[in-house]
């Protein structure tokens, strides 16, 4: 690491760490459940697991996935919301020693297809509010198991029962599905897998370090997302920095069994995923916010009870502050504002902390790299607008097209090296080593200027990514979708400044048919795309501008372009 950077590191935070004390992520799930097992884990709708708890249901669970004779190694998908069956599931699957795949619980038919067909999962867990989306597209894809879980299933009898009633019959959020069981498919609830599971063994996997753990989805420069290979060293390394990084901030709680952890973001992003797994690594509990857009409900929890550390992006840290009751809440014990997934924005961090009185600590990261990169020291009360430092045992180069480092003040791609990077691209192996340098450092596409304190900042991307709410859009996705519209010849998606998004969707449109509106090509994208993919503005244009062999210039349709 530079003597720069190490000379800038906050008192207290280790250099480096050690993902070599443990055999795999199992090891250290059985180290935390034995040491940790009266504290509490989590709480969902004010209901609670323990960590005794989260032990036994995720041993259950394993037991049972392994009666099903998947081989070593396994993909699981599991599509989740933040409700207590992810982390039970997600323990299960690597306790088994299988591997798992987050899947967005929102996402269309299309990419759920995709995702699971490129994973070649053959099993799954998945909410029932979401099975009819599973049920368009599961005899395309190697799915053999479905566990189909109800939302009150862990909130415990009357109570959990009364909870899934509401959700199926007065909310009304579970469409009728119906999944096949033609080839050998099997459909199981999630309770009986798990009553089952109670009298079985867990027999010992034979994972280490270098298994894989996560395939990790994230956008593809083809259009189609591709998963981060993430081992259980990455992911060890991860919450081993994330540990180094923010225990100073954190210690002031004293008792790490009383450090909460607000998890609104979705646990099935990276982001959120990690500082999960740092609970349990640290014997801290999480409060689950199963819903985050309904900030009447999301205030009311955190009126309950002290919170310590709250990750946000910035949309949501944005959401927060106009919502009227929530300068009423109490904010003394807030100590980790943690700003990732998108660009925090000066305004929003200023607004932040005339109201709490916590300073935003910005961060980067991505799903490549565990979302462990770089941030700024947590003891900071002030806003940086950089993303910091990089994290224990990461360096950080900025570099030119050729992979030569540039200096200080100059800008360049920003590329990381580390034990929390990815081993490269399932099954793509042109992408994998696309994204490396001959030195070995993986290429973000992000362009930064190091400063010669060691901190480094964003200035642009290389890529064409849109950056939506802390979710990565990519054009080309986009622009295969439209282009597939009747009446559309040829589109093209950029990314425009928006104040709730960071980022919102513009998509340029040449027509076939000159009869197409605006509200048309929208309502085809609604049935094809995530909600965060849809585009907000569609021009219509004569044509677009290209290349002399015929590429479509993006850049040219940017605002403030010219021609």
């Amino acid at each position: 690491m530079q003597t720069s950077v190490l000379r800038s590191y906050p008192a207290g935070v280790p250099h480096d760490v050690y993902p070599e004390q443990y055999r795999s992520l199992a090891q250290m799930f059985d180290e935390s459940f034995q040491r940790y097992a009266d504290r509490p884990f989590s709480v969902c709708m004010e209901r609670w697991m323990s960590y005794g708890e989260l032990d036994r249901q995720s041993k259950a669970l394993g037991a049972w996935l392994q009666s099903l004779g998947l081989a070593p190694g396994s993909r699981v998908a599991i599509m989740l919301p933040n409700i207590p069956q992810f982390a039970v599931t997600m323990c299960a699957v690597l306790r088994a020693g299988y591997t798992c795949v987050n899947v967005n619980p929102l996402y269309t038919a299309r990419e759920l297809e995709h995702q699971l067909k490129d994973s070649g999962a053959t099993a799954i867990v998945i909410l029932e509010n979401f099975a009819g989306t599973l049920e368009q597209v599961v005899v395309r894809t190697p799915i053999r198991h479905v566990v189909v879980t109800a939302m009150g299933d862990l909130l415990g009898g009357a109570y959990g029962t009364w909870i899934t009633i509401a959700v199926r019959h007065l909310a009304k959020m579970v469409p009728a599905y119906k999944l096949p069981l033609d080839e050998g498919r099997t459909v199981t609830p999630f309770a009986k897998a798990l009553e089952a599971g109670t009298s079985m063994t867990l027999a010992a996997d034979n994972s280490t370090l270098d298994s894989v753990a996560f395939l990790q989805y994230t956008g593809g420069t083809t259009g189609l997302s591709k998963g981060a290979v993430l081992t259980h060293r990455n992911i060890v390394a991860a919450v081993l920095q994330a540990e180094g990084w923010f225990t100073p901030a954190l210690a002031k709680v004293g008792d790490p069994s009383k450090v909460n952890s607000i998890a609104a973001l979705p646990l099935y992003h990276i982001f959120a995923l990690t500082l999960c797994l740092l609970a349990i690594r640290q014997g801290s509990h999480l409060t689950l916010i199963p819903n985050p857009r309904d900030f009447d409900k999301f205030i009311a929890v955190l009126k309950k009870r002290p919170f310590h550390m709250l990750p946000a992006v910035n949309t949501l840290f944005n959401a927060l502050l106009m919502h009227p009751e929530f300068k009423s809440l109490d904010f003394s014990t807030l100590y980790v504002s943690q700003a990732g997934g998108m660009a925090a924005s000066e305004g929003t961090a200023k607004r932040w902390f005339e109201v709490t009185g916590s300073a935003m600590i910005e961060g980067w990261g991505m799903s490549e790299t565990c979302a462990i990169g770089t941030n700024n020291p947590v003891m900071n009360t002030a806003f940086t607008g950089t993303i910091g430092l990089p994290l224990p045992g990461i360096e950080i180069a900025i570099k030119d097209d050729e992979g030569h480092s540039v200096p200080d003040g100059q800008p360049g791609e920003l590329c990381i090296k580390g034990p929390n990077v990815m081993t490269g691209y399932y099954n793509q192996p042109a992408e994998t080593a696309a994204a490396f340098t001959a030195d070995g450092f993986m290429r973000t596409g992000d362009i930064a200027v190091m400063q010669e304190d060691g901190y480094s900042r964003i200035v642009d991307r290389k890529k064409d990514m849109i950056l939506v709410s802390g979710f990565n859009v990519f054009p080309n996705e986009l622009e295969n979708v439209i282009s597939l519209c009747p009446g559309v010849v040829e589109c093209a998606a950029i990314g425009v400044p928006d104040e709730k998004q960071g980022e919102a969707i513009k998509v340029f449109v040449v027509r076939r048919d000159a009869s197409l509106t605006e509200e048309a090509v929208m309502a085809y994208c609604s049935g094809k795309l995530t909600g965060y993919k849809r585009p907000r503005q569609i021009e219509f244009r004569d044509a677009l501008p290209k290349t002399n062999v015929g590429k479509i210039l993006r850049r040219q349709l940017r605002p403030g372009a010219t021609v």
